[in-house]
């Protein structure tokens, strides 16, 4: 597991864009108030979902409009078919970790 952040540089409802040992991972804070971590592109239009809209449990990519379940990567709305990786995510002491092991066994 790699630290990220501290939980406190991603409010609720909010995603931030990482780099993490050269793969782009966006970081969301989910409305449940889990954190979660998706690789940073949308299997659709390959631009970055970290600058799209979190909305409950999924992260919509501001281009098309293309939506994933940030608990398994699905896409939830047209146009994206394929799954993005979704990345196992620790909170420990305040700080966020993420594991590059894709937790839904889908590779970029």
């Amino acid at each position: 597991m790699i630290r990220i952040c501290s939980t406190e540089d991603v409010p609720k409802g909010t995603v931030i864009s990482a780099d993490v040992d050269g793969t782009q991972i966006a970081l969301v804070h989910g409305e449940d108030g889990q954190f979660y971590a998706v690789y940073d592109e949308c299997s659709h239009a390959a631009v970055a979902l970290s600058e799209g809209e979190v909305e409950g449990c999924t992260l919509e990519c501001w281009l098309h409009g293309s939506r994933f379940d940030l608990r398994t990567g699905e896409p939830t709305g047209l146009p994206a078919t394929e799954p993005v990786p979704v990345y196992p995510v620790e909170v420990r002491d305040g700080d966020i970790y993420v594991s590059l092991t894709p937790s839904n066994g889908v590779t970029r």
